[in-house]
């Protein structure tokens, strides 16, 4: 297979499903070859595989694959996959923007996602980068295992007190939401949030929050919602990135955009490296040294900007908003799931809020497929919601 090594599992199923990476656990291995599944693990050692790397592992005869947000699906890829008799195609991501999904429709391929198991851990990391810049973590580390510490001084590593603060959310859905209320119950910030549709969820957990400060003795919590970017960006002290990609929001943090902020701010991204001009950024940082960002993703992944790396207001780390345990084994679970259940001819399933089903190591998972983003334009038939039918 042009080199490229593979591991392989139930070498006589009747469906081949390719995974182009080895992927954490083991039950979304179990997934696959319950129903069938030879299933083949690139094991090359490689951290993206290239175009041509993925046509040798598809072949003459393919039926799925599992892929990488890192790899490029698009025309090529799906005209070969179904050449070779494929229908199934998951990312192990809740994001697609690396796939073309009008070339897999136009082929007749369900392309799959994993959403659901990513809120909690993401927004985790999100919380992790905004205590990492706002204490300077990381500056202290790097000083620390230096050599440099002789002692304390009133001035070491001054960084920012959270407590009474103010964080804005720019993208209040699932994971904004959820990074606002770890930082209103942790550090009882008040809130300003900016999104197109209203966070009701998110108005009501923080007047409650508000109120039982309230009757505690304390300064209660408050939340707005502003009606712009801008706003967010001239108030909060903390601004948390959590939009979508799309057209609207590539470069929403821009040299304009930046200037708008306290110049003691710290701004934290997780969602995706475009949002942020990433070059004036970087111009951002040199000029205002008491500014501190947290990233988890950038512009030209996995590259940085020049300069980035080399700024100690920075904190940078390779995007691993997703990488605790459960939500790593969980995603290829579902991504498993996904292919499994479009080559089994399952319905697509009815609740996307709730995933659990499918993660219940001790039960088999529902007779569905759990996220299929083309599943409308192909025509998929969708579940009566009945969790008995089982793989």
């Amino acid at each position: 297979m042009a080199g490229l090594a593979v591991q392989i599992y139930n070498g006589g199923g009747v469906f081949r499903v390719v995974s182009t990476k080895p992927m954490p656990g083991t039950q979304w291995i179990r997934a696959l070859t319950n129903v069938g599944c030879r299933v083949e693990v690139c094991t090359e050692n490689k951290t993206i595989l290239s175009v041509e790397d993925i046509l040798a592992l598809i072949g003459s005869r393919c039926d799925g694959v599992i892929g990488q947000l890192t790899e490029d699906w698009g025309e090529t890829l799906f005209a070969a996959l179904k050449k070779a008799g494929g229908h199934a195609y998951s990312n192990m991501a809740v994001g697609y923007n690396n796939v073309d999904v009008n070339a897999a429709t136009r082929h007749g391929i369900a392309v799959g996602n994993t959403p659901g198991v990513l809120t909690e851990t993401t927004a985790e990391l999100a919380a992790a980068l905004t205590l990492s810049a706002a204490r300077r973590v990381v500056e202290a580390d790097d000083f620390m295992r230096a050599g440099k510490y002789e002692g304390w001084l009133p001035s070491l590593f001054v960084g920012n007190l959270l407590k009474g603060q103010t964080v804005g959310i720019i993208g209040a859905g699932r994971i904004g939401s959820a990074y606002a209320r770890m930082m209103i119950e942790g550090f009882k910030m008040n809130v300003i949030y900016y999104d197109l549709y209203q966070s009701t969820r998110l108005e009501k957990f923080v007047t409650a929050y508000g109120e039982f400060l309230k009757s505690q003795g304390e300064t209660p919590v408050y939340w707005r919602r502003a009606t712009s970017p801008e706003e967010v960006l001239k108030e909060a002290d903390v601004v948390s990135l959590h939009p979508i990609l799309d057209k609207t929001t590539y470069h929403l943090i821009n040299k304009e955009r930046l200037s708008l902020m306290k110049k003691d701010a710290v701004l934290v991204n997780a969602s995706r490296g475009p949002v942020i001009d990433e070059a004036a950024l970087v111009e951002h940082l040199k000029a205002n040294p008491m500014f501190r960002v947290g990233l988890d993703v950038f512009e030209d992944e996995p590259f940085m900007k020049p300069g980035l790396g080399e700024l100690p207001n920075a904190v940078v780390v390779p995007h691993i908003a997703s990488a605790s345990k459960w939500t790593r084994e969980g995603m290829a679970t579902l991504a498993a799931l996904n292919v499994a259940g479009k080559l089994k001819g399952y319905p697509l399933w009815s609740n996307p809020n709730n995933i659990m089903p499918f993660l219940d190591e001790h039960s088999q998972p529902p007779a569905a497929c759990p996220s299929i983003v083309n599943s409308k334009a192909l025509g998929l038939p969708v579940s009566d919601g009945k969790a008995e039918s089982k793989l």
